[in-house]
């Protein structure tokens, strides 16, 4: 009877385990199907885009645009009128993973400064399977504790 107890016991612990061990892994890259088409090919995950030409943060997992009114921050769903006629699939984007990255936005404008009017970056519309459409090491990095990219270092860009 012992040993039936604890067969039992050992058999239950084992499903536990085998299910604790299956949600891990279902969360683990939950931002890879999110990016939009538009988005810079190369990274497993990406919180922001910063946009230099224009000056707007891209939220990726919220899929918003917080951009700069006056004096005030504003989210929205769309860009405001006055990017009407900007490409987002010609633009450069620069992958920022840091919570609020406008609030250092002065820092970023003149870090990302020379991205400024480039449209040489491979976007994930245009991708497939080839080398050169991952970054290379012309790739900027974030400094501190920001987020990881591909590498499981920190980047901000693309290809420079």
């Amino acid at each position: 009877m012992k040993k039936l107890v604890i067969m039992s016991v050992m058999l239950a612990s084992s499903f536990i385990y085998k299910a604790a061990d299956a949600q891990v892994r279902v969360n683990l890259n939950v931002n890879l199907g999110s990016q939009p088409q538009w988005g810079p090919t190369g990274y497993d995950h990406v919180d922001y885009y910063y946009l230099p030409d224009i000056d707007v943060y891209y939220n990726v997992p919220n899929q918003n645009y917080t951009y700069q009114d006056g004096s005030r921050w504003i989210t929205s769903r769309s860009l405001p009128q006055r990017y009407r006629n900007y490409d987002l699939y010609k633009g450069y984007k620069v992958v920022v993973n840091q919570q609020k990255p406008w609030t250092h936005a002065a820092n970023n404008r003149a870090s990302y400064a020379n991205y400024k009017g480039r449209q040489n970056q491979a976007i994930l519309r245009d991708r497939n399977n080839t080398r050169e459409n991952r970054p290379d090491k012309h790739t900027a990095y974030n400094q501190g504790k920001e987020g990881h990219g591909r590498n499981g270092r920190d980047q901000r860009g693309g290809r420079g």
